[in-house]
């Protein structure tokens, strides 16, 4: 199950209270205040961790607590500082406050540890206050309440190259033949309901370079407003490099304009914005097995006017994936690259 959003209720320890005693010994005439300080509360802590990779374990217990200090004693004993808890969540996390809208943390590393909620610091017992002139003091102090958050998570996956194009245009089967991800493939529309992460491996060892693919569910007009799937999902090739952007050119795709295809789904990233619309983008014309020749012809004119990189493939018969796969490595090494504009 895939979970990429949660709300969770966090609340750090309270700070245990202070004590007020005296002593009372035997041979000791003059016994003077003994109570000893209480122990700070536990703190709630965030730690990335790359074993998770959905959000899945805060959406059934929303609420954690980390434990309270014990009480001080008397012979000035402290308490007992309370217990931490730690929430691992999945690197390319964002933490978001609530009430206030700020970003608490993103973790954009793995192992990566933060504070999130401060426990309580401990009340004064009645010895810290004994000074020469007030020799029998009676004031002692409580703890300090932990603090409270209400947090949202939010998860956008960290992946180099972000496929995208209409509902069976082919990304789910490309993503199954360039890597060792296996995600539900069929021919009906909204085949793939989450996104689904795969580690390319291009060239032969040692002269291999490797990156991480996303595949996400298919866009149709409208997805930046929230139609489909879109809005859902879009978060997670916002901090792609590249983008790979699918055009279905088989004579099956019951769609009779690739560029107008291409266009819709080039809009929807412009709206959404989130730098969609600026990232190096590469055409890919899927299905060329059963390719209908005057889509291609189209698609082919199109993005030489706009100085378009156009890689034709067929992820069934393997025509053109080696070469993608190149390319696709070449633009992530290389980092942003220039974008054709009108």
């Amino acid at each position: 199950m895939f979970v990429d959003e949660a709300k969770i209720r966090v609340k750090a320890g309270d700070g245990g209270n202070g004590c007020m005693a005296f002593r009372r010994e035997k041979f000791v005439p003059r016994g003077g205040p003994s109570g000893g300080d209480g122990g700070h509360g536990g703190d709630v802590i965030m730690e990335s961790s790359e074993r998770h990779n959905t959000l899945v374990h805060f959406r059934f217990n929303p609420e954690y607590k980390a434990e309270r200090g014990r009480h001080g004693e008397g012979s000035n004993k402290t308490g007992r500082e309370g217990e931490s808890i730690v929430l691992k969540v999945p690197v390319g996390t964002i933490v978001y406050d609530e009430m206030t809208g700020e970003v608490v943390h993103d973790f954009s590393h793995p192992d990566e540890r933060v504070v999130i909620a401060r426990g309580g610091r401990g009340g004064r017992g009645n010895a810290r206050f004994a000074t020469s002139v007030h020799q029998a003091p009676r004031e002692h102090e409580e703890g300090k309440p932990g603090e409270e958050r209400d947090l949202r998570l939010e998860l956008k996956l960290l992946a180099d190259v972000g496929l995208v194009g209409y509902p069976n245009a082919g990304k789910s089967t490309l993503i199954s033949r360039i890597s060792a991800a296996r995600p539900k493939i069929a021919d009906y529309p909204f085949t793939t309901l989450q996104p689904n992460l795969g580690v390319v491996v291009a060239g032969e060892p040692p002269d291999d370079s490797s990156f991480v693919v996303a595949d996400i569910p298919g866009l149709i007009e409208g997805a930046s407003e929230g139609a489909g799937l879109g809005t859902q999902f879009l978060r997670h090739i916002e901090r792609t490099r590249v983008l790979a952007h699918l055009v279905d050119v088989s004579d099956a795709s019951g769609r009779p304009d690739p560029v107008a295809d291409y266009e819709v789904i080039a809009r929807e990233l412009s709206n959404f914005g989130s730098g969609l619309d600026t990232k190096p983008t590469i055409v890919v014309a899927s299905k060329m097995d059963i390719v209908d020749k005057d889509k291609l012809t189209k698609l082919k004119r199109y993005c030489k006017r706009k100085k378009l990189e156009l890689f034709p493939i067929s992820a069934v018969t393997g025509e053109g994936i080696e070469e993608l796969k190149w390319a696709l490595a070449k633009r992530v090494a290389s980092g942003q690259l220039p974008v054709a504009r009108d």
